[in-house]
């Protein structure tokens, strides 16, 4: 809509002709759709992104989820699943993790829908409020938010859950280094913040697949929460908390990584002398697997950029405009962001989208808390090829044109859809 903020609206159109059918108003900023598995509903995820707080000529609308009915022949009808039941209750949620910390903004304005995925009965709807770092639960018939779950942290401390937090790491204890691989154990906490989620069933039960690219609220009129640990740190970080503070603090360290200067909800992650005791990054630069209780199962932890670190057609941690070495380790890194999961055989698999660096991964699921690495795909070629890896979808072997399952990946910055023939082997 123009302005963004108010309803938007989501059109329906004849494949065969491309002529429109009929619309509907949704809320505001429609992020993203899907069909329920029968076809005769849409669910909308309308982000409400706000086009600023505080500034004059600047709001904050609701987030929503629409649930179009969609009549075929006759004119659909939508219901809201609005999040304003919520409101009131902003220091619970808060307390139980969820980030709410849009300047005086309620739960119901917070909360940002950023995608959807349906159960296989069509009767509920789990919905990631990336900025809020939580997924959302909704009941599909009544349209009814029904729970806000939080997804926690990731402990990037762990082993096999580091990263390469700077990209200028190739010096010792400096400001002024330059591109180093060091990936490893980092002191920080990661919001898995996802963007895509997808979702299959084993032996009966659900299981729910977060694509963990990380988005901050950065650069909006009247507030921008981003920030590099040095420049938030003035005061240096905590000794008590951090091994060898005095050194972390440097660039070629953790100095340049991007950070959130609002945790949840108005802390800013600091101690009474003003020295940095908490750190929280963007991103979990991984895939998770979710019971339907919210509870993780499986992380990737550092395979993303394990994986990536030696392409011969691509720098490590390369943006999706460039081919910088390094360009994105400060910042989210591969940036994982697309995800689908698929049956074949009595095996289940995932397909992770990289945004930045690109390709995609795929990890067999079938047992979610084992969850492995089967293979792993990148058509770019420098600043060329394939760039952006935005939404992927699956074509199943018998609604696929040559007969064989088919992933489709749309690129953003390149323009391009590639077309991606999957050959199984038993």
């Amino acid at each position: 809509a123009n302005p963004k903020t108010d309803p938007g609206t989501v059109a329906f159109y004849n494949a065969a002709d491309l002529k429109l059918v009929n619309s509907v108003k949704v809320g505001a900023l429609p992020d993203m759709l899907t069909f329920t598995p029968d076809g005769s509903k849409v669910l909308v995820a309308n982000e409400g992104e706000p086009s600023g707080y505080g500034v004059a000529g600047t709001s904050d609308p609701e987030g929503s989820v629409s649930v179009v009915t969609v009549n075929r022949g006759g004119t659909p009808s939508v219901a809201t699943a609005d999040f304003r039941a919520f409101n009131g209750q902003e220091a619970s949620l808060r307390a139980q993790g969820i980030r709410i910390f849009g300047p005086n903004a309620s739960a119901a304005q917070d909360f940002e829908p950023e995608y959807i995925t349906v159960s296989d009965d069509g009767r509920t709807a789990y919905v990631t409020l990336q900025e809020n770092n939580a997924i959302a639960i909704v009941d599909v018939a009544t349209a009814k938010v029904t729970s806000v779950k939080p997804l926690g942290f990731k402990d990037h401390s762990a082993a096999g859950m580091g990263m390469d937090a700077s990209d200028e790491d190739g010096g010792t204890n400096t400001n002024s280094g330059s591109p180093a691989i060091k990936i490893g154990p980092q002191p920080v906490k990661g919001m898995y913040l996802p963007d895509a989620i997808a979702s299959y069933t084993v032996d009966g039960k659900r299981y729910l697949i977060t694509a963990n690219e990380g988005d901050a609220r950065a650069d909006w009129p009247g507030f921008n929460e981003e920030s590099r640990v040095r420049a938030h740190c003035t005061a240096g970080l905590d000794p008590a908390v951090f091994p060898n503070a005095a050194n972390q603090i440097f660039d070629s360290n953790l100095g340049r990584l991007r950070i959130t200067t609002t945790p949840n909800g108005g802390k800013d992650g600091k101690n009474a002398a003003g020295q940095c005791n908490e750190l929280y990054t963007f991103g979990g630069r991984s895939f998770s697997i979710w019971d339907t209780d919210i509870k993780r199962v499986y992380d990737s932890g550092d395979e993303f950029e394990q994986r990536t670190k030696a392409l011969p057609n691509v720098r490590f941690n390369a943006s999706n405009d460039n081919n910088d070495l390094e360009d994105r380790s400060a910042s989210k890194g591969p940036e994982p962001e697309g995800a689908v999961v698929g049956k074949f055989g009595n095996k289940h698999y995932a397909f992770i989208g990289l945004e930045r660096v690109g390709g995609v991964m795929v990890y067999d699921v079938s047992k979610p808390a084992q969850a492995s690495f089967v293979t792993y795909l990148n058509t770019r070629d420098g600043d060329k090829g394939d760039l952006g890896p935005e939404g992927l979808t699956l074509i199943p072997g018998n609604k696929s044109p040559n007969g064989k399952p088919l992933l489709v990946v749309g690129n953003e910055v390149s323009g391009t859809t590639a077309v991606m023939q999957i050959n199984l082997t038993y």
